[in-house]
């Protein structure tokens, strides 16, 4: 291997992170912006089309599991979940950091053994509502202040025994916990630009007639209020999150 190809090698080797996707389509979300912003190599596996998950390595830096529309407990009807559960405990053994958004952050939760699913009451949150950040999110710097962020679910889940609470909603009271020190469950869509709540808003499975949903006019509202407070409030946790690059080159030391 050339000199060059070997810096080049090494800075790929430790800077890999793991998406876990549920959907048909490739996602374009704010984690894979700030990802490839900052120079991470993004390797995305969806095993709800058959992709197989490659083994756990010192390369991996970190995982997201995003939301999607299976019900986290139906392994028997969706057997890609038992390989996800997998992942979840051996990033888990391995301290490997972890974000499960909206069903990912479903998925964490059950695997912790907290129960998931559907409210009694069967209330929704599709647009853009206020959560509240804990005390503990105040003192942590996680969440300062109540902040608008996209939602797009009816599912929720309680808290797993261990994890720290820090966000709830009006509708739903867990919205953001932390398990250990890097695994974190967001039940809302703060990763979704523009473009892709608005494929949300003419998708078939739109909930604007569901108990609790705004309607479009008040998305788009609330949406052109919220988007650069999201933007900015979800980069930054991604940051800390993430935290330094790990150790590697620059983009064009090795090139």
């Amino acid at each position: 291997i050339a000199p060059h190809a070997i810096g080049k090698w090494i800075f790929e080797m430790t800077n890999r992170v793991v998406l876990i996707e549920h959907n048909q389509h490739l996602l374009d979300t704010r984690v894979h912006a700030w990802l490839k912003r900052n120079d991470f190599v993004i390797d995305v596996r969806r095993p709800c089309i058959g992709d197989a998950i490659a083994p756990i390595d010192a390369d991996v830096h970190a995982t997201v599991l995003f939301g999607g529309p299976h019900n986290v407990y139906e392994t028997d009807k969706h057997p890609f979940l038992l390989e996800e559960y997998r992942w979840i405990e051996t990033c888990l053994d391995h301290q490997v950091p972890i974000l499960g958004i909206c069903q990912g952050a479903q998925q964490i939760a059950h695997h912790l053994g907290a129960w998931s699913g559907p409210t009694e009451s069967v209330r929704y949150e599709f647009g853009h509502y206020e959560i509240h950040p804990s005390d503990q999110a105040v003192a942590e710097g996680f969440l300062q202040q109540s902040l608008r962020v996209t939602q797009a679910h009816f599912h929720t889940f309680d808290l797993p025994s261990g994890a720290v609470h820090l966000a709830r909603s009006d509708g739903f009271e867990n919205q953001a916990f932390r398990f250990g020190t890097n695994t974190y469950g967001f039940q809302f869509h703060a990763e979704q630009r523009e473009s892709e709540f608005r494929n949300w808003q003419n998708a078939k499975w739109a909930m604007f007639d569901k108990p609790g949903a705004q309607s479009r006019a008040e998305q788009n509202d609330y949406l052109a209020q919220c988007n650069d407070a999201q933007d900015t409030w979800f980069n930054g946790f991604l940051d800390d999150f993430l935290g330094p690059k790990p150790m590697g080159t620059k983009k064009g030391d090795a090139e």
